[in-house]
């Protein structure tokens, strides 16, 4: 039995290919940021290498928002106040567009609802590089929205991105739960079995696999119906 069970989002409960999703995000950014007057490649342009900074970042005191924030301004004529303004708006009316660009497991509602079963802790634990606002809508799209996560690992609150250990260490000390206590989901060979350096058993998701060959082997992995087989029938006692 676990005290927590961590979900990737993006590939694992969401059937979407994130690199080519982020073709068309950045597309639609592009789009949305000339309409308002904006430069929208240079935007982002500069929304990437800030994203870069944030995530290699290891600093541990600053949010991961923060982190953005400070390289972004770095490299930016924009004021703060304009560009969170433009931020807020573009997830307000145009990210919800890009639903189109992914589609829906039918089973991840089932496979959450079945981990709530376990009277354990359940956490999405989706690389922290968006706002929440981002996420909870891809949520929306997974279908499984009106779920009451212990937690979701925004760029607000984290101060690390995947694939480094001390991501994962950072969401087992919120949950109050031991490492070696928790099973992470994912369908990542890289960014997800990396949390298994840290004592966390694994379950690595094919339907969406993407394999960066870092040498991690899962605990477990198979199908999301394979998935939903094992936390039914093969999850420890």
């Amino acid at each position: 039995m676990f005290d927590a069970i961590l979900f990737d989002l993006d590939g694992t409960l969401l059937n979407l290919d994130i690199d080519v999703f982020l073709n068309y995000y950045f597309q639609e950014m592009i789009t949305a940021a000339d309409a308002q007057g904006m430069s929208g490649k240079e935007l982002v342009a500069q929304i990437i290498t800030a994203t870069d900074v944030m995530m290699n970042s290891q600093d541990g005191k600053a949010t991961n928002e923060e982190t953005f924030w400070e390289a972004f301004l770095k490299r930016s004529d924009y004021k703060m106040a304009d560009s969170q303004r433009f931020f807020n708006y573009f997830y307000e009316y145009c990210f919800p567009k890009l639903q189109f660009r992914c589609r829906t497991f039918d089973i991840a509602a089932e496979i959450v609802k079945e981990a709530f079963k376990k009277r354990t802790k359940v956490a999405i634990a989706t690389n922290a590089v968006f706002p929440l606002q981002a996420i909870t809508e891809r949520l929306r799209w997974a279908g499984i929205e009106q779920y009451s996560f212990d937690l979701i690992t925004s760029y607000e609150i984290m101060h690390y991105c995947k694939p480094f250990p001390e991501y994962y260490l950072e969401i087992a000390d919120i949950l109050k739960v031991s490492p070696q206590r928790c099973l992470m989901i994912g369908n990542d060979s890289g960014e997800d079995l990396v949390a298994g350096s840290t004592g966390m058993k694994t379950f690595l998701v094919e339907n969406m696999l993407i394999e960066r060959n870092k040498g991690f082997i899962p605990d477990w992995h198979g199908d999301i119906e394979e998935l939903y087989d094992f936390l039914c029938n093969g999850y420890p006692k």
